[in-house]
């Protein structure tokens, strides 16, 4: 299967609530702009407070009457995760979509987390196991009641290919590199979203998971602030680059919306774009998985390790 997949493709969301983590730049703020344009009940839950709310100024100037609503969470605290969802649960509303989207890419030194994990492993896959579990019985809540499964979508990236996850040093301890790091920490989500996904399935949940990748898109993740001068005009040379001869933010979206809308998604599947390398195109399919992310019995293990890690077992 392998579709054009354009804005105008995405179904109304009239009285679907969705919540896109890191949606105040890159792919989120571009998925939210198409969601928001469809009608769609958005939570941009944001790190920083100011962005956010430039985002949502910028979100209701380009789709005016949109409806969207900020949260603060730092998906590298823990207890930010836990007093986010708290919040949410006690709200007692529906929600049809968690897209969890947010990232943080290559961190020069390894830093810790205010949990004191390693930043990338801790923010983008511990802060979104965590948020994801959390939010499970809101998400079950809304499948007794929709007629459509709720679906937790999950951004991976072509990065999962280029890697092995180490289960004995997931924290990067024993050596760190950078994007050795950021390709573990992408590999692990992927693994996740489909270990989720059959998990799922054991309890016969209506709620379903899905992945996708962006392909190479020019995001927010090339434009990092906690960096050297030298850096930052490397990412910035770099990130001008593929936004010529790749995908764009805008385009980086598409994979997601379709995971995210499309009556077409499949459980348990992993979608991105069909164009050379899967690095960008109009054109979403059934994205390429590495073998490594296929092992279940790693899956399994790495789960149990997050479940220790944030102390978290899914309902």
């Amino acid at each position: 299967m392998n579709e054009t997949w354009k804005a105008e493709h995405i179904p109304m969301q009239t009285g679907r609530r969705i919540l896109i983590t890191g949606a105040n730049s890159g792919i989120g703020f571009h998925a939210a702009l198409k969601l928001a344009r469809k009608d769609a009940d958005l939570i941009l839950a944001c790190r920083d407070r100011r962005k956010g709310e430039e985002a949502m100024a910028r979100l209701r100037e380009e789709a005016p009457g949109a409806r969207t609503e900020l949260a603060i969470l730092d998906l590298a605290s823990l207890a930010s995760v836990r007093a986010f969802a708290a919040e949410e649960l006690a709200r007692e509303r529906p929600l049809h979509v968690l897209i969890n989207n947010a990232g943080i890419m290559a961190v020069p030194r390894r830093t810790p987390t205010a949990d004191g994990f390693e930043m990338q492993f801790g923010t983008n896959v511990l802060g979104h196991f965590a948020l994801t579990g959390l939010l499970l019985p809101a998400l079950q809540r809304t499948a007794a009641a929709s007629p459509e499964p709720p679906r937790v979508v999950t951004i991976a990236s072509l990065a999962h290919k280029r890697t092995h996850l180490d289960l004995d040093d997931l924290q990067s301890v024993k050596a760190y590199s950078p994007l050795r790091a950021y390709q573990q920490s992408k590999l692990a989500n992927l693994m996740l979203a489909l270990e989720l996904s059959r998990r799922l399935r054991v309890v016969t949940s209506s709620v379903i998971s899905v992945a996708a990748h962006p392909g190479v898109a020019s995001t927010a993740i090339f434009r990092t602030d906690d960096r050297s001068a030298a850096a930052k005009a490397l990412r910035a040379v770099i990130g001008r680059a593929i936004g010529i001869l790749l995908n764009t933010d805008a385009e980086g979206a598409l994979p997601t919306l379709f995971a995210a809308t499309a009556p077409t998604a499949k459980d348990g599947a992993y979608y991105g774009p069909q164009g050379f390398g899967e690095m960008r195109g109009e054109t979403v399919g059934p994205a390429k998985i590495a073998p490594q992310a296929l092992d279940q019995p790693a899956a399994q293990r790495l789960w149990h390790i997050c479940e220790e890690l944030t102390g978290l077992r899914y309902p």
